[in-house]
């Protein structure tokens, strides 16, 4: 475990590379969801099978997530991908990464690839979509419900979540019901920044979409494939947006054969 001091505040990073020591072929980040994830849910995941085919492999937790530092305030979009950025330039990673964003990691992470496309390889987009003003207005719907609901009878949606979800998820779910309710994240992210049109068509680096078959943002795809030059999407049948960890060997297969179409054939 690792430390850093990014933009500010503290954050957690982990960091693999290739077993057997050689250099890397490529750099991939991973940048994880909202509320209730984490890095784990990259870590043990697909991230030792990224290190395994030879990458140098980047996880951090977000802001108020994970074990990163979690301060009252400064919860935008923007903040986010300040913290991305900050966390590359801290660990000294210059060159175009290739970025992989599950859920609101996406967001982030195609917001980065905006504002910096000499320094992105690719990107990946794991039941995500990019910022836009319906993007907002459906999110910010979204953590009204969650904080409404939990400000309500906090103890008791926890019980019903621990008896019909399991401890786990009533351990994350608890962690998240304290970020909501002591932070500002849920004001902050739907007033973000969000892009233009134009901003998002300038984004022209290849850009994967992974999809649940059962997810509503499979309709996003037809936008998608109009809006970006180089798009692609897989969609898994029987899947919704948990799709990342349900599936993670098949979604991790795609994402190297991005990466390996972009990489070259070094990476294994």
């Amino acid at each position: 475990m690792a430390m850093i001091d990014a933009a500010g505040i503290r954050l957690h990073v982990q960091r693999m590379g290739p077993p057997d020591g050689r250099t890397p072929d490529a750099t991939v980040v991973l940048v994880h969801g909202l509320l209730t994830d984490s890095l784990a849910s990259y870590y043990f995941t697909v991230a030792p099978a990224f290190a395994a085919a030879g990458l140098d492999v980047v996880m951090y937790d977000l802001r108020g997530h994970g074990r990163s530092e979690r301060p009252r305030d400064g919860y935008t979009l923007d903040h986010n991908i300040d913290d991305l950025e900050a966390v590359l330039d801290r660990l000294g990673i210059t060159g175009p990464v290739h970025l992989v964003g599950n859920s609101y990691g996406g967001t982030i992470a195609f917001g980065y690839a905006a504002r910096h496309p000499d320094r992105t390889a690719g990107l990946t987009l794991i039941e995500s979509e990019p910022a836009t003003a319906a993007w907002a207005s459906k999110l910010g719907g979204i953590l009204r419900r969650v904080v409404a609901e939990l400000a309500h009878n906090e103890p008791d949606a926890l019980a019903w979540i621990t008896a019909n979800r399991g401890h786990n998820t009533a351990r994350l779910a608890k962690g998240a019901a304290r970020l909501a309710r002591e932070t500002t994240l849920g004001r902050d992210i739907p007033a973000s920044r969000v892009l233009t049109e134009e901003q998002i068509r300038a984004v022209r680096c290849p850009v994967l979409g992974v999809y649940g078959g059962d997810s509503d943002l499979v309709e996003l795809v037809p936008l998608k494939r109009a809006l970006l030059t180089d798009f692609r999407s897989v969609v898994l049948p029987g899947h919704e947006h948990s799709v990342l960890v349900e599936a993670a060997g098949t979604v991790g297969a795609h994402i190297l054969g991005l990466i390996r179409d972009v990489a070259g054939a070094g990476v294994r």
